[in-house]
């Protein structure tokens, strides 16, 4: 593998982008973590999640998105009301459109999102997707790039004894299970 391939694989992609009115994150995803880029005004806060830490990502609608819808249409409705009734009907019919088409947008966009991201060491909320219908595709490919991370670092421990207990032990159940029975059985070819 020479320098070029090197670089191609550790190469972060963006994989989601939420915006505010003070800055925004941009979500970035390599080969080995996910990586979401918090920008404040004229700072930015790095935060790294090492995907074979990562426990649970969970994306949910926002309480709060209800209102995104009955504030600025109801607001408009009242002011387009108002200009019909007292200044101009044409202005009034401006302004109940606006509303009417805000509220159209809205619903039409979906729910917006909050998110929770659980490692091993910590628990964050931070916004993954601005909207819950976009959640599935972002999900989709960090989990795709979660079980390759896993499929290469995970190595399961191998006991020197070849005799197994007659009593069964309690262990806790694996995150991804098909894809640690597979790591599994392919482990083995090292000759033991």
């Amino acid at each position: 593998m020479d320098h070029r391939e090197a670089v191609l694989t550790t190469a972060f992609r963006k994989i989601s982008s939420v915006r505010t009115l003070t800055g925004g994150t941009r979500w970035y995803l390599s080969g080995d973590c996910l990586l979401s880029a918090k920008r404040m005004m004229y700072s930015v806060e790095y935060r790294r999640f090492y995907l074979h830490d990562l426990e649970s990502i969970v994306v949910w609608p926002s309480r709060l998105w209800q209102w995104r819808i009955i504030i600025p249409a109801a607001t408009l409705l009242l002011i387009g009301g108002s200009f019909w009734k007292w200044v101009d009907p044409t202005a009034g019919e401006i302004f109940c459109a606006l509303g009417l088409a805000w509220m159209g947008l809205e619903l039409a966009l979906g729910p917006t999102a909050e998110a929770r991201i659980r490692t091993t060491g910590a628990t964050v909320d931070l916004r993954l997707v601005n909207r819950t219908r976009r959640a599935r595709k972002v999900l989709a490919k960090i989990d795709a790039a979660v079980r390759a991370a896993r499929g290469i670092s995970a190595q399961p421990i191998v006991s020197a004894n070849s005799t197994q207990s007659p009593e069964p032990s309690i262990q806790p159940a694996p995150a991804i299970p098909p894809l640690t029975a597979t790591i599994a059985g392919t482990a083995q070819t090292n000759g033991s």
